[in-house]
């Protein structure tokens, strides 16, 4: 027994020798090899609360040909901190550095007035040029040290989904909005200078000391193509400034995917100088975090679910009474007028209260509901921070004037993109996908690692989704017969919907306008949904909006050579 044990001591010694050994070897060597860049890592210390070694992903748009172009980088160059202690002559050192880079008078002095701290930092993202200037002249007291920040080049170009990096409660520089907070995990960077000691010591064993998540990151591509990006904003900018909604947006989206090509709202900001914004406000992103009710862009809906019910078809015929009254409230077509018995197509087509009423009646209550929570239901799951969910609650009334409401958009409130993804499901044969922004990773360790998006619910049989687009490109080539395109087939519908009132009742005078339309119109290469809240100055969005939806239409048409669907072409230039 005696023997056994001391054999399995005299092998635990031995095994002890080694690893001690290993150990003295590795720190020679990383004294004597090694020495130059640790010592280069320690000076770096001293300045990493200037992110000296601060490391970020680089968040990608993709071009229409395929080709990635930086929407969120770093860019490398100087900060200048002083020691207030050993600033001979302050007012001399803030005119020298003043007259190379401007610098804020009070930040200087209230910064050399701290005599017993030996490091305030008084400007920051210096130049090279600028850095070196400074060095050469080896002011007292001045200290010039390397930093990397984060930079946003498209300026205000998607820039409430990219978001931005700032410090958070915990004094972590970390994502805050959009893309940057969503993918933070991928795109954070592990501290190097204070990884474990060991896995320094033991580097040339193997991969034994692997860091889970370090091996997840890595850089993110968007499917935002940034030609497509800035003709939107562009366009929603002109919207806002000619009748002044409070908040302009839009979403273009490939319906057969999700992806989504470009999305915005005005007013916006600049993530490289958030820090000036008037209000924390500007930053939520309205397309995935506010709710509104969208009026007639929500009758196909209604027209699909009934169509998909079997409950009508394209041949069925109502009788048009310009107004009914519904548990004692008055429901009318936006001119008040009938038409007398038509088919139930013109409902889209000439955008009729009392025809959707009729289809949600013919629904009724509990299959109206399932099919408009199942559209509805739930949050689309796009990859952006704090999505909004619908509100429904008008769904599980026992009121029939609740549902005869939502049937033509009112009552119900819904995010823009859980709107443009219920439409798209109209567009894409009654099929509902995933909304996204984030098509790839693109790893620190080379490794490419496609996102799935690939789930799907059917929500309208294929037969009602087209039936229904056809009633759309009717009202294009009808209503819109001057705009409409001869060599493409376009599916549109307007909305104008009454803003609710603190009452709960509805404004009389103040609107939601939104405007929705997809090419080709079978088989669609993308679908496109615009809104405006409280315009002025026009009271349909027929006005406000139609001609910015089909300027679009005509750009991308032409922008990604879309072939014509019909027709003898005809030169357009946009």
């Amino acid at each position: 027994m005696r023997a056994a044990f001391r054999s399995r001591l005299r092998i635990l010694i031995a095994l002890l020798g080694v690893l001690s050994a290993i150990l003295v070897i590795r720190l020679i060597f990383i004294q004597l090899i090694d020495g130059t860049a640790y010592a280069q890592k320690a000076d770096q210390q001293y300045a990493a609360n200037a992110n000296a070694l601060y490391d970020r992903g680089t968040i990608y748009f993709t071009r229409k040909d395929g080709t990635h172009i930086a929407a969120a980088t770093l860019e490398t160059g100087f900060l200048v901190a002083i020691n207030p202690e050993l600033l001979t002559d302050a007012q001399s050192t803030y005119q020298t550095l003043n007259a190379i880079t401007p610098i804020d008078h009070t930040t200087f002095f209230t910064a050399a007035a701290k005599t017993n701290d030996p490091y305030e930092e008084v400007v920051h993202h210096l130049s090279q040029d600028q850095g070196n200037a400074i060095a050469a002249m080896h002011l007292p007291g001045v200290l010039v040290i390397r930093e990397r920040w984060r930079v946003y080049p498209g300026g205000t170009l998607a820039a409430h989904t990219i978001g931005f990096t700032a410090y958070d409660n915990n004094n972590t520089l970390a994502g805050q909005y959009g893309l940057e907070n969503y993918y933070n995990s991928t795109l954070e960077r592990s501290d190097n200078i204070y990884g474990n000691f060991f896995t320094q010591i033991f580097s040339n064993l193997g991969e034994v000391f692997v860091n889970a998540k370090a091996a997840r990151e890595g850089d993110i591509v968007t499917t935002i193509e940034p030609e497509v990006e800035a003709r939107l904003m562009t366009d929603l900018a002109a919207v806002a400034n000619e009748y002044h909604g409070t908040n302009t947006g839009g979403i273009i989206m490939v319906p057969s995917t999700g992806a989504i090509v470009a999305l915005g709202s005005v007013p916006t900001f600049n993530p490289n100088t958030f820090q000036t914004a008037t209000s924390s406000a500007v930053f939520t992103n309205p397309l995935v975090q506010h709710v509104y009710e969208y009026g007639s862009i929500v009758k196909p809906i209604t027209m699909a679910s009934a169509l998909t019910a079997g409950v009508v078809t394209p041949q069925t015929t109502y009788n048009d009474t310009g107004c009914i009254h519904v548990d004692g409230r008055r429901i009318c077509n936006w001119d008040y007028k009938a038409r007398g018995v038509i088919p139930i197509g013109q409902i889209i087509v000439q955008s009729l209260n009392v025809g959707a009423s009729w289809l949600a009646e013919q629904l009724g209550q509990d299959r109206f509901r399932t099919y408009f929570t199942k559209v509805f239901g739930q949050k689309t799951g796009i990859d952006l921070p704090n999505e909004n969910g619908a509100l429904l609650r008008n769904l599980y009334s026992a009121q029939q004037v609740d549902y005869d409401n939502a049937a033509f958009g009112q009552g119900i409130a819904m995010t823009p993109v859980q709107m443009i993804r219920a439409l798209g499901a109209v567009a894409n044969g009654g099929v509902m996908v995933t909304p996204h922004l984030v098509s790839e990773k693109i790893l620190t360790s080379g490794a490419i690692e496609k996102l799935d998006w690939s789930k799907k619910v059917r929500v309208f049989s294929t037969q009602a989704a087209a039936e229904t687009t056809q009633m759309m490109v009717d009202l294009t080539d009808t209503d819109y017969k001057k705009e409409s395109i001869p060599t493409m087939s376009v599916a549109i519908k307007t909305g104008t919907a009454q803003l609710p009132d603190p009452s709960g009742s509805y404004y009389m005078n103040r609107f939601f306008h939104s405007f929705v339309g997809f090419f080709p119109s079978h088989n669609p290469r993308f679908i496109i949904l615009l809104y405006t809240k409280d315009p002025r100055g026009a009271e349909y969005a027929s006005k406000t909006l139609e001609p910015t939806l089909m300027d679009l239409v005509h750009f991308l048409i032409n922008y990604y050579q879309v072939p014509p669907d019909r027709g003898t072409p005809a030169a357009y230039t946009s």
